[in-house]
């Protein structure tokens, strides 16, 4: 009797002992990437919008990318960045989830032929650049592009360039500007 009671003893343990397990068969949830159909930048004084919009998502039409107007020379514009899906109804404000995610997005500018600079104004909650919120400036009349391109998981910090920035790209447009 004593030998059954170590065996069931013995047995009870091992039971125990195997549903302490630390597998978890519930995997962690995945952030997927966002889905972005529209890019839309208005820049103040002048209200003028840069939009880049592509409604079949990776269909087979390109987007349909437009600038409202030029751009004043000598002028310091402040400008804000949105990020639309526009597959859902009503559209869902992707901004207001990179924003949240802070920490895992940075909108990067390019620009190349006309003068420009770019300054990110909102920062993350590390104190990096963000870039939703931005201050541009220009210099003599020209023209040339603006490219502006949203980094998912970005090293941060980072030297504000394309290749210095990392990560993946959720969306990458240029818009033709013109400065008078």
């Amino acid at each position: 009797m004593k030998s059954n009671f170590k065996y069931l003893i013995m047995g009870l343990f091992t039971v125990a002992l195997i549903s302490c397990s630390k597998d978890d068969d519930s995997p962690e949830p995945i952030n997927e990437e966002e889905v972005i159909t529209t890019l839309r930048v208005v820049l103040n004084p002048g209200n003028i919008t840069l939009q880049s919009q592509d409604l079949d998502g990776e269909g087979p039409n390109p987007p349909t990318v437009t600038v409202s107007g030029s751009l004043s020379a000598n002028t310091t514009y402040n400008g804000t960045v949105n990020f639309l899906n526009e597959l859902e109804s009503p559209a869902e404000n992707i901004t207001e989830e990179v924003e949240e995610e802070d920490y895992e997005h940075q909108v990067l500018f390019v620009t190349s032929g006309a003068s420009l600079s770019i300054s990110a104004l909102n920062k993350d909650r590390n104190g990096n650049d963000l870039g939703t919120q931005f201050s541009l400036s220009t210099a003599a009349a020209g023209s040339g592009t603006l490219r502006i391109v949203l980094r998912h998981e970005p090293n941060k910090p980072n030297d504000g360039t394309l290749t210095g920035a990392g990560g993946e790209t959720d969306i990458d447009v240029s818009f033709n500007v013109t400065v008078e």
